[in-house]
């Protein structure tokens, strides 16, 4: 049946920062324990880095901007009535029910999904276990939460053997494997609370990991004082307790992400099993990056650096060479379009911004179009009223954390062109507030942002920059994949960082 090609996707909270270009494999956590060489981790990005948002892209193939799920609350059309008649009706799961897939969900869905203690069965979906609303903003991901099973309201209790969720979802997922028709390929979409807060990990794991901190690398502790005025906030260096407070969030991700190896372990070994490993791809990837203690920022995402917007990827499947990397950036946006292409979709039918990445893993099948450049943006989340942990900072704040350090607020709204293909690395970033500001980064010389040099870019650069971006944020569909090859700016801002090179190796000669 290697025809029917079945798809297994993982999609943890939040996955633990990759700290930018650092190899996955330098990490001593164990991460993906496949018995087969998976592809390894590209360059994959959010195209917007927050949970609701970021998932209403996976599920669309759309950017925010199409798709109008603008942050993680209801009025930001997280799982609105807006969203379930629009976007939600011809997500990708639609599209693989027209070609005869068995489909499974289980775990988290969309912040806001379940507004009543039972939410209802997205279409597309034949089995279905989705955390509602009301545990999600409780902070019950692990125990005591409640599930909308078929659309039937399943409490559930903090016994570990019965309850805890990441371990309840594996179980599900196997039980489904066991059941389904072998005469239909299937599709799994896993989603475990993990390494989410309030990072609750099984019993068997919660001593593992005693000594670890977070890395105290890159861009860790350093001043933003270069940054838009949220970043410019943070006391610089970082209190002692904030920087307990991180490394124990550190620890405690750790520990609920070992649950996720084992979940991955037991998924694969059952694909053997039944013999469907080898016509099965398997995706494992997160929603958004996550940052622990950069630019005194304490622990969250949200924010436009490669610590918030890179996430893993690793897929494993038919026609992938083992152990090699792709060199070209992949988005969030473009695992829908991949799956379907997986199904035999005819992707000319379906309404993404996306585009297949198949052809990049799998080369003998097809040949691929590298991107060179993509659109992040984000809206930012600020509270009308004070934040109750900080109320000295007045509204417009949010997510504040140890010595009032907030992570969001109502202005902390922006988009970014990102452009990475061969000695090109760049960053452009506007924000809308009420200083109209400006970020803007060299990548290859200045991996962890540390300099912002907007004010050293020649201004016909930055308004060609500027010009790049306005067509994103408007684009749709098929212009979002028109990459213009004459790149002015590009040209240009390469000509002035050769030549600030060579200045400096005058100077340095003399």
């Amino acid at each position: 049946m290697c025809h029917v090609l079945n798809v297994l996707k993982l999609q943890v909270l939040t996955r633990l920062p990759l700290h930018c270009h650092a190899p996955l494999s330098s990490s001593p956590l164990p991460l993906l324990p496949l018995p087969l060489p998976p592809l390894l981790p590209p360059p994959q990005f959010t195209v917007t880095p927050l949970c609701c948002p970021s998932r209403s892209s996976v599920l669309t193939g759309r950017y925010p901007h199409n798709h109008e799920v603008r942050n993680n609350s209801l009025s930001g059309n997280c799982s609105s009535a807006a969203w379930q008649q629009g976007p939600e009706a011809s997500a990708f799961p639609v599209f693989l029910g027209k070609q005869k897939y068995q489909t499974f969900f289980a775990g988290k869905y969309l912040n806001q999904y379940g507004k009543k203690d039972v939410g209802h069965v997205p279409p597309g979906w034949d089995q279905w276990h989705a955390l509602v609303r009301r545990v999600q903003i409780l902070r019950m991901l692990y125990y005591n939460y409640t599930l909308s099973v078929n659309g039937k309201e399943e409490k559930h209790g903090d016994v570990y053997e019965a309850d805890y969720l990441t371990d309840l979802i594996t179980n599900r997922s196997l039980h489904f494997l066991d059941d389904r028709s072998p005469q239909h390929p299937f599709f799994l979409m896993l989603a475990p609370p993990a390494p989410h807060s309030p990072w609750t990990a099984a019993p068997q794991y919660e001593k593992q990991f005693a000594d670890v901190k977070a890395p105290r690398d890159g861009s860790f502790d350093k001043a933003g004082k270069d940054k838009h005025w949220l970043l410019r906030q943070p006391v610089n260096p970082m209190p002692e307790s904030s920087l307990n407070f991180l490394d124990s969030a550190y620890r405690k991700r750790w520990q609920t992400l070992l649950s996720v190896d084992d979940m991955v372990e037991a998924l694969v070994q059952k694909l053997d099993s039944i013999k469907e490993l080898n016509n099965t791809y398997v995706f494992y990837t997160s929603d958004n990056g996550y940052h622990t203690g950069q630019f005194s920022l304490p622990i969250d995402k949200r924010q436009l650096y490669e610590f918030d917007i890179r996430v893993p990827l690793m897929v494993r499947g038919p026609g992938i060479k083992p152990k090699q990397t792709l060199q070209a950036p992949v988005l969030n946006i473009d695992l829908a379009p991949t799956i379907l292409d997986i199904s035999g979709t005819n992707l000319s039918s379906v309404n993404v911004d996306g585009q297949s990445f198949l052809p990049l893993m799998a080369p003998s099948l097809r040949n691929g179009t590298a991107r060179p450049f993509f659109l992040v943006e984000y809206t930012g989340e600020g509270h009308q009223t004070s934040d109750p942990s900080c109320p000295k900072l007045g509204p417009g704040l949010s997510q504040c954390f140890p010595d009032c350090v907030c992570e969001d607020a109502f202005n902390n709204t922006y988009a970014c062109v990102r452009t990475l293909e061969r000695q090109h690395d760049l960053q452009y970033c506007e924000f809308a507030d009420s200083e109209s500001f400006v970020e803007v980064y060299n990548l290859t010389s200045d991996p962890h942002q540390l300099e912002n040099i907007v004010k050293k870019v020649d201004p016909a650069v930055l308004q060609a920059m500027n010009q790049r971006l306005i067509k994103l944020q408007s684009c749709q569909g098929d212009s979002c994949r028109v990459y213009d090859r004459l790149r002015f700016w590009e040209i240009r801002f390469l000509t002035f960082l050769q030549g600030r090179l060579i200045s400096l190796v005058s100077v340095c000669s003399v």
